[in-house]
């Protein structure tokens, strides 16, 4: 896999995850487009690096790369799989019949291209015959030219994304000019329409959120409660077998779960599944994110030799989008919620120790490299293994998140 990537997703009329768009580092000190962009995406296809990790970062999902003019001539995009990635055409590039005709044979070839911050401009009408996906940059258009566009582009079966959502009204206005699919942080966003009672199932969950903040483990508390409830006991044994977190042992009763298992990890997974049942309701990104944040906060955590019991860096991360899970502030929910006081002020904002571990992956999501370079030194972490962690979680989060997702069908199937 390679060293330095973000990806950042793009979301269908849903809200869940369409594809993610990937954007590259070519080191510590350099990122596009400090670097040239052609020379930074030749390196990175050389030697079969990004071929060989991609479905690493972003599993069954289409993967948006960016490519300029020279790596389109050269037919580098011809060394990935057809299926699994859409070629962006970059704003930038000089437009001749050369590029064209590359960018045709691409397309003849079996690959999906997109247009990226389009214009509208005359040049870029001889691709509208093969692209199948146009991306505008919402704060660079106006109203009147999207409306002028965009009847002409449905026309082509041409699916339009909308770039830079920040805001849930954004969402569903550019849903409503006829939009399909969207990229932005607007999800992440809590989007509180009125005050939320909290549910009785609902309340179950912020009170096992509790015991895995909790500095000691009360097994029979623990136990009486998975007992009671036959699909929590279903999702343990699920999440106990799932390879990444078990790869010797059978484990077949919620006794030897637990007694397996130990305090910390205990504490996890209730933590886990609490989260999991809270997001019935929501977009199974913000779950995918929030077990992407928890992996990667433990990791740079223990990395600090900060406490593992209660697990505070695992714990920042996965709450860490609790408010939109909820469409509550955070400082409500937490005062429901008693976790620690040092993971309460990292998610209320407050500057400690966590805060930094949270800051450091949202940096990641967000390619702000600067930003990630300003804390590694701050903390004396090496960029490279940060980068690791961060691939680490995504794998995990891949794995795990199928583990935890309640799902009625499956619990009917293992009671029978």
């Amino acid at each position: 896999m390679f060293a330095y990537v973000a990806r950042q997703p793009i979301f269908d009329a849903n809200q869940e995850v369409y594809a993610y768009e990937l954007l590259f580092r070519n080191g510590e000190d350099n990122c596009f487009p400090d670097i040239s962009p052609d020379e930074a995406t030749s390196k990175i296809l050389a030697g079969s690096h990004l071929s060989a990790g991609l479905e690493e970062v972003v599993g069954s999902h289409p993967a948006f790369i960016n490519f300029h003019r020279d790596t389109l001539i050269n037919h580098f995009p011809t060394s990935l799989h057809p299926g699994k990635v859409v070629i962006e055409i970059v704003e930038t590039v000089e437009v001749d019949e050369q590029l064209i005709e590359a960018c045709k044979h691409i397309y003849e070839m079996g690959y999906s291209l997109a247009l990226d911050d389009y214009d509208a401009l005359p040049k870029w009408a001889p691709f509208l015959d093969f692209v199948s996906i146009v991306k505008f940059d919402i704060t660079t258009i106006s109203e009147e030219q999207l409306r002028a566009t965009i009847p002409a582009l449905k026309a082509r079966n041409i699916q339009l994304v909308a770039e830079k959502i920040e805001t849930h009204q954004q969402f569903e206005y550019y849903k409503s000019l006829g939009f399909d699919f969207f990229q932005g942080y607007f999800l992440a966003r809590p989007e509180v329409v009125r005050h939320r009672k909290l549910g009785p199932s609902q309340l179950t969950m912020l009170e096992l959120l509790a015991i895995s903040g909790s500095g000691s483990l009360d097994y029979e508390q623990v136990n009486r409660i998975v007992e009671r409830d036959v699909s929590l006991t279903y999702l343990l044994l699920r999440f106990i077998n799932n390879p990444l977190v078990n790869k010797r042992h059978k484990i077949g009763s919620l006794k030897h779960a637990l007694a397996f298992m130990g305090e910390v990890e205990i504490k996890k997974f209730i933590a886990l599944v609490s989260l999991a049942n809270l997001c019935n309701d929501s977009s199974t990104a913000l779950l995918q994110m929030s077990l992407v944040r928890a992996k990667f906060c433990e990791q740079v955590s223990l990395a600090l030799n900060l406490q593992e019991n209660p697990p505070t860096g695992f714990l920042t991360g996965l709450l860490s989008m609790l408010d939109a899970i909820m469409a509550t502030p955070m400082q409500e929910l937490m005062s429901k919620v008693p976790v620690g006081e040092a993971v309460k002020e990292a998610l209320c904002g407050e500057p400690n120790v966590l805060l930094d571990c949270l800051q450091l992956v949202k940096h990641i999501e967000q390619a702000n490299w600067k930003g990630v370079r300003i804390l590694a030194n701050k903390h004396q972490l090496n960029q490279r293994r940060l980068h690791h962690f961060y691939q680490q979680a995504v794998i995990w989060a891949n794995s795990v998140g199928t583990s935890v997702e309640p799902s009625a069908s499956d619990t009917e199937a293992e009671m029978k």
